[in-house]
């Protein structure tokens, strides 16, 4: 028992939550402000945006699976691979907020985004794939970590969230100082960071494809990840578009940014508390209908309603918490189970929540375009507005139903339901 407390106090878990952080800004938020930037001060269509994401995430069917069987296989060049992967998220994100883009802004949009998002794979996989190897050596395992990870990533996806409408009002060029300073951060993590990245001498042999995509189990859990994470693609994308135009509230996208993944990032710990004591599965399920009844009262929104929608947001925010504490420690888990050198597995990982955002990309902004609406104009037409709040509010409530379903019949220990 004194072994376990002595070693807990060296764990290094506050490397995790920064890490975590820094590549949830380079994630989530990307969608939330790239899309609208581009629209609004370049012109580019929103159907085309959502094309090119989309397309983007067709070449991750290839790169992300190749990506993990390369992360692998580095053993001591790891850490100059990360690092390396490191200088490229923190380039390409000054590229894309930062710099006027040089060539036809799509064309722009998709280089620089395609730079972003290979290293945020690259870096996912690594830190994830680490993370099975971290939590075999710490007291409390992959609940634990998981805990410091995903709110570190919370925290860090809140505060990139708003950090740019929140520098707004102060300056003329919020992304290129937003850019600069996850540069900063970037630099830090990955020096706090380094000492993480090493190759265990006995390291398993890395798994084939075919015994992850054989595991009845790991494909369950990653056809759920990719359903019950689209939601949260959904109201990502759409979020900015709803609170200024279906509430007419211009101005309340930061504050309310705030709130949400505030909320997401304080609930973290509780729902790893409350899986502990309850288990995973009814913890999950609480939080999934949860998240439906507070997505069907959006429904009823309308201009104005910004107290009310503020409340929402802390119930959805709270729900969010939920997904991302506590699937992530079920994958790993299994990933400890059926391939400890779990790279591989992390690159399909990596692939699903990326393809829950080319789903929202590529399907909700054309038919959002073709609904009439249009970015930042000063009114939209009845049809656009009630087909903005059907795609935000509606379309999560649909598939967070199929994830309840797939959840109930994912089979899984006494310890994880």
């Amino acid at each position: 028992m004194m072994a376990v407390e002595a070693g807990s106090r060296g764990d290094r878990l506050g490397a995790y939550a920064l890490y975590g952080g820094l590549l949830s800004a380079a994630g989530l938020p990307i969608y939330l402000y790239a899309p609208k930037l581009y629209a609004d001060t370049f012109g580019v269509s929103l159907a085309a945006l959502g094309a090119v994401l989309f397309a983007l995430r067709l070449v991750d069917f290839a790169q992300d699976p190749f990506l993990g069987w390369l992360s692998e296989r580095l053993g001591p060049a790891r850490g100059v691979a990360v690092a390396a992967a490191a200088g490229l998220l923190a380039v390409s994100m000054i590229a894309l907020f930062a710099i006027a883009p040089p060539i036809d802004p799509l064309w722009w949009f998709a280089l620089t985004v395609t730079g972003l998002f290979t290293a945020f794979s690259f870096l996912t996989i690594n830190f994830y794939a680490q993370g099975v190897s971290k939590a075999g050596e710490i007291a409390g395992g992959h609940t634990r970590l998981a805990a410091w990870r995903e709110s570190g990533s919370l925290l860090g996806v809140c505060i990139a969230a708003v950090l740019p409408t929140a520098l707004a009002p102060v300056t003329g060029q919020p992304f290129a100082i937003f850019a600069g300073l996850f540069t900063a951060v970037a630099v830090i993590a990955s020096v706090v960071m380094a000492p993480e990245w090493r190759a265990p001498v006995d390291a398993p042999p890395p798994a084939p494809m075919r015994l992850i995509l054989g595991d009845g189990i790991a494909v369950r859990l990653l056809a759920l990840a990719l359903v019950n994470a689209t939601p949260l693609a959904v109201s990502s994308t759409l979020f900015l578009f709803f609170v200024e135009s279906r509430l007419g509230a211009p101005g309340w996208e930061g504050p309310l940014l705030v709130l949400f993944f505030l909320s997401a990032a304080f609930s973290a710990p509780v729902w790893s508390r409350l899986a502990q004591r309850f288990g995973t599965r009814r913890t999950l399920l609480a939080a999934m209908v949860l998240s439906i009844l507070a997505f069907l009262f959006v429904l009823t929104l309308g201009p104005g309603d910004v107290l009310a929608f503020a409340v929402i947001c802390v119930i959805t925010g709270a729900t969010i918490g939920a997904d991302l504490t506590l699937l992530p420690a079920l994958f790993a888990r299994r990933m400890a189970e059926i391939a400890p050198n779990a790279g591989l597995g992390f690159g399909l990982w990596s692939l699903v929540q990326k393809l829950t955002l080319a789903f929202a990309a590529v399907l909700l902004l054309p038919i959002l375009e073709a609904a009439g609406f249009v970015s930042g104009a000063a009114a939209n037409p009845p049809e656009a507005l009630r087909t903005l709040t059907y795609l935000y509010a509606l379309v999560p409530c649909l598939l967070k139903l199929i994830a309840i379903v797939l959840l109930i019949a994912t089979p899984m220990k006494e310890t994880d339901a």
